[in-house]
């Protein structure tokens, strides 16, 4: 192989790595969702995180809260799905969890895994069933056993709503829980948490 060769090869092959590791221009950071800006007007993972730990926060200053009677004087929660009434494809689940964790981080309550369906109205009716289940403890539900019959059911939804005006768009998203009686089914405790977004006319909302 002669020199004119070996140095075509070689730029060729120096052409290829080049182009192939990053540019100065492409710059790489760790998101803080304290005080990143948000990359759209859809929900992000930082929406999720805010509105689920201030609404967590609200719940346990509340008057419900101060008088548990659950495990070591904790509150027994089960919690049912969160209902999407967006346009946007949201993972649930990520939000059930960031909800979770604040829930169980507050140290007042605990969350029963015993109730196998997550929506509500379903939840309502087995924790009904329960009650006749000689595999709960008896201060909880009438029978025998070491299981407990929560106290309180945890639902709630995702409401959107979109405003324009001019050459801008506004989107806000009501972040809503409620705690409803397990025995009663009657509502004792309703938060809101309103995340706010402004944007261009054409900016993509879901």
């Amino acid at each position: 192989m002669n020199k004119i060769k070996k140095a075509t090869i070689l730029a060729a092959v120096s052409s290829i790595l080049f182009s192939c590791a990053p540019t100065t221009s492409s710059k790489i950071s760790y998101v803080n969702p304290e005080t990143s800006a948000p990359m759209s007007l859809a929900i992000e993972y930082q929406d999720f995180e805010r509105a689920a730990q201030k609404l967590i926060n609200k719940l346990m200053n509340s008057p419900l809260m101060q008088h548990c009677g659950g495990p070591n004087g904790r509150c027994v929660f089960a919690v049912a799905t969160i209902k999407n009434d967006t346009t946007q494809h949201i993972d649930m689940d990520q939000l059930m969890s960031d909800i979770k964790s604040a829930l169980l981080q507050s140290g007042k309550a605990v969350i029963s895994a015993a109730v196998s369906t997550t929506d509500k109205d379903e939840m309502l009716m087995e924790l009904r069933k329960l009650r006749n289940n000689p595999e709960f403890n008896a201060k909880t539900a009438p029978g025998k056993g070491q299981l407990i019959l929560p106290q309180y059911l945890l639902s709630g939804k995702i409401i959107q709503r979109v405003y324009r005006s001019g050459d801008k768009k506004k989107v806000d998203y009501y972040f809503i829980l409620k705690v409803l009686d397990a025995n009663t089914g009657l509502e004792l405790w309703e938060g809101k948490e309103v995340i706010g977004k402004v944007g261009n006319k054409n900016d993509y909302s879901w």
